[in-house]
């Protein structure tokens, strides 16, 4: 839907990487955040310090001029005189911290964006609280001071999980206009779609998804391997179990076990297509933050899933889950079973799947919130920044040091 707007309508993005969308969660937000403003009729600038890969999107096809930047760079300067955008969307912290002083100086009118994509320091934290076996975590980390000030820098951010928001407002007293909950954005599915998807009875095995440059991912695969397939094989010795994901390294290649029924599959053009053959989706992920890909991929599918409480973070709500939640290795294995060989939980686990994707991320629920947001911001913007004391503060240090350092590369370079 075309949302009548009052701000100008040229959107720069300054990607952290450029969007993979076939092979990671962060790719597929970026993309429907690119669609969102595409649909607004919105000018778009994609630029990037990172080189493309073989998986990187071809955003030229969708009408999007792109451009490779460099750091350190005045000619990035330039680019922003010539494009002159009224938006900035900053793709995670760091591109804010290398970008948001040149935009900042040169396009000060411009509306500041931060798309987290998750919180950076809550992933980190929950990644050592494991690797150190303690119960607790240490929010209060210098990525954390880092991440923040970038959030405070910004006009808002756009936070894909509650759980992210509440954290934020709660342990670190940041103040709501400077946060957005917008999470995945999910097109309706028809009664048509569903009515096609693959039975029970037409569907096999287990499946897992996963990017392996995200280690949360690579935590979670090894954690199948050793701890939970042992078990669940046993209990279903004719099924197996399909990973899939790219970048997979040698190390996790190596995992690959056809007497075990345990297989590492790679990369697919098209993981719908093998996640709606899959009867149910695996997903024990031990650490993480932000809301899962895979699990929402999952549900569109009508794949019911098992996975842990990290894993279904932000996603059910006050709604049933679309199969069990589950952190103990033997309960896990238990309820995988449960999951797979009794049709009727696994029929209203797909059903608990669909009423949560409209519930929770029908993508109408969104779309007009946004817009209003950046317009009332917009239109308020010295206001807002006014009462926005703390971030004026890290604003003009961080442009005192970063731009002071930033050039004496420059000069350096030269």
């Amino acid at each position: 839907m075309n949302i009548e707007s009052k701000i100008a309508k040229h959107l720069l993005i300054i990607g952290y990487v450029w969007p993979e969308s076939k092979t990671t969660a962060a790719g597929l937000r970026m993309l429907q955040l690119i669609q969102f403003f595409k649909s607004q009729n919105f000018q778009i600038t994609f630029v990037s310090t990172a080189l493309k890969t073989e998986f990187s999107d071809n955003l030229t096809i969708l009408g999007i001029e792109t451009s490779q930047i460099v750091l350190n760079d005045s000619n990035f300067d330039e680019l922003l005189k010539n494009k002159n955008p009224s938006v900035v969307l900053f793709d995670r912290f760091y591109s804010e911290e290398q970008f948001g002083w040149r935009v900042a100086e040169i396009c000060p009118n411009a509306l500041r964006i931060l798309d987290t994509e998750d919180v950076h320091f809550l992933r980190k934290a929950r990644q050592q609280a494991l690797k150190e076996g303690k119960e607790t975590i240490n929010l209060f980390s210098n990525l954390a001071k880092r991440e923040i000030a970038s959030i405070y820098r910004c006009d808002f951010s756009l936070i894909i999980s509650e759980v992210e928001m509440q954290i934020l407002q709660e342990k670190f007293k940041m103040d709501a206009s400077l946060l957005f909950y917008l999470p995945f954005l999910s097109q309706k599915i028809s009664f048509s779609e569903k009515e096609s998807l693959p039975t029970f009875e037409e569907r096999t095995d287990f499946i897992f998804l996963g990017n392996y440059k995200h280690q949360p991912n690579v935590d979670a695969i090894f954690n199948l391997k050793e701890n939970l397939w042992p078990i669940l094989s046993k209990m279903l010795p004719k099924v197996e179990l399909h990973c899939f994901g790219a970048y997979a390294s040698p190390q996790i290649k190596q995992l690959h076990n056809p007497k075990e029924r345990f297989f590492i599959r790679g990369w697919v053009e098209n993981s719908y297509n093998e996640m709606r053959k899959a009867k149910v989706m695996l997903a024990p992920l031990r650490y993480g933050a932000g809301l899962k890909g895979k699990l929402i991929q999952a549900m569109q599918s009508g794949t019911p899933s098992i996975t842990s409480t990290i894993g279904a973070e932000g996603i059910p709500g006050e709604y049933s889950w679309s199969g069990f939640i589950e952190n103990n290795p033997d309960a896990f294995s238990e309820k995988a079973n449960e999951l797979y060989t009794n049709k009727q939980i696994w029929q209203q686990a797909q059903t608990n799947g669909f009423t949560l994707l409209e519930k929770r991320f029908s993508k109408e629920n969104f779309e007009n919130n946004l817009l209003q947001k950046m317009e009332t911001t917009s239109l308020e913007l010295k206001k807002h920044r006014n009462d926005n004391w703390i971030g004026s503060l890290l604003a003009h240090h961080s442009m005192q040091s970063t731009k002071y350092l930033s050039k004496w590369i420059e000069e350096k370079n030269k």
